[in-house]
């Protein structure tokens, strides 16, 4: 494993050199940084604004792209516009492509639209790969432990999903860690094992660090984090107040008002201040701290723009962090108030 780590693809793009990690004890390779469509590509936004920011971002190297079946909204059209973007762009390019998608969070009315049953994955794995227009996905993930549905029927499903041929591999996303290892169990003693986990980690929410990630890494599966700019707080939105069109000023949404406390928006100050000590923004700062363990195989960024997707992908630019700076970052997260608890 210690020289595996040391391997890397690296692949030259205009602006900046995209690196590459391998997927747990996987042969499969990911880009450092991936391409979340959770927000931005639904029907609600505008299309040739996702055209781009797809196209910008193959180019520049990443080759992760990551669905589920409820991304919009409206729920399923982030999938039909990513189907049309494949189809009208991209199609010749996509063995070069790791597509992903999910399900288990509410997607159609009724009982069996939701949750970890195997008659939710399996349907709504069939309805995924109508919408991308896809034969298969390089990636299809349990979203969610539903906290009902036995783990081995959850994962039976995923297996039967990747002997099908309708996946190539299995994932999860946001288990617990006492289900996570159950999973692990099931998956590697079906010779389907996890290749990747998904969960929530950023500098103000480090539990990952003692739960979710040791556990992959000790059973061989890939870790790739979500939301690793705490939707904003880690960026220099809210430095100097609420933006009106900002996710915090929404009455709906992941960031609400509320968690935009002064206390989080001095830890953001004195971090931006490290950042630009570093020549980077905090948010670059951001993504490049979650990448520093070796553990993480990738990191998931959403963009609503070229310009932001572009300052995000150039934190590749400066990946390394001197022990001073980790202790002085270490001293800032470890204020009271500071961290959510996930």
């Amino acid at each position: 494993m210690a020289v595996r780590s040391l391997l890397s693809v690296d692949r030259c793009h205009k602006s900046h050199i995209m690196k590459y990690a391998f997927c747990g004890r996987s042969g499969l390779l990911l880009p450092k940084i991936s391409l979340g469509l959770w927000h931005n590509f639904g029907s609600v936004d505008n299309f040739d604004t996702a055209t781009a920011m797809i196209l910008r971002a193959f180019e520049q190297g990443v080759t992760h792209f990551d669905l589920a079946n409820n991304y919009g909204p409206e729920p399923g059209s982030a999938e039909t516009n990513f189907g049309r973007i494949l189809k009208e762009n991209l199609l010749a390019h996509r063995d070069e492509m790791i597509i992903s998608s999910k399900a288990g969070y509410d997607m159609w009315p009724g009982p069996y639209g939701t949750g970890s049953s195997r008659k939710n994955l399996m349907a709504s794995c069939d309805q995924s790969l109508k919408r991308t227009g896809l034969e298969y996905f390089d990636i299809f993930y349990s979203h969610r432990y539903d906290g009902v549905t036995p783990v081995e029927e959850t994962m039976q499903a995923l297996i039967d999903i990747v002997h099908q041929g309708k996946a190539l591999y299995a994932g999860i996303s946001n288990y617990p860690a006492d289900k996570q290892q159950e999973c692990y169990n099931i998956l590697r003693e079906a010779h389907v094992p996890c290749l990747i986990s998904q969960y929530n980690y950023s500098m103000l929410n480090r539990g990952p660090e003692t739960t979710t990630i040791p556990v992959a890494a000790a059973n061989g599966s890939g870790y790739i984090c979500f939301s690793p700019l705490q939707q904003g707080l880690l960026t220099d939105r809210y430095l100097n107040g609420i933006p009106e069109n900002s996710r915090a000023a929404r009455s709906t949404g992941f960031l609400q008002l509320n968690q935009v406390t002064p206390e989080r928006v001095e830890a953001a100050r004195k971090l931006n201040e490290i950042a630009a000590r570093r020549g980077q923004s905090l948010a670059q700062m951001a993504l490049a701290w979650v990448l520093r363990d070796e553990r993480v195989t990738s990191v998931l960024i959403g963009a609503s723009s070229l310009q932001q997707l572009d300052n995000n992908l150039q934190t590749l630019e400066n990946l390394e962090f001197t022990a001073e700076e980790l202790h002085e970052i270490d001293v800032i997260l470890q204020v009271p108030g500071i961290a959510f608890n996930k």
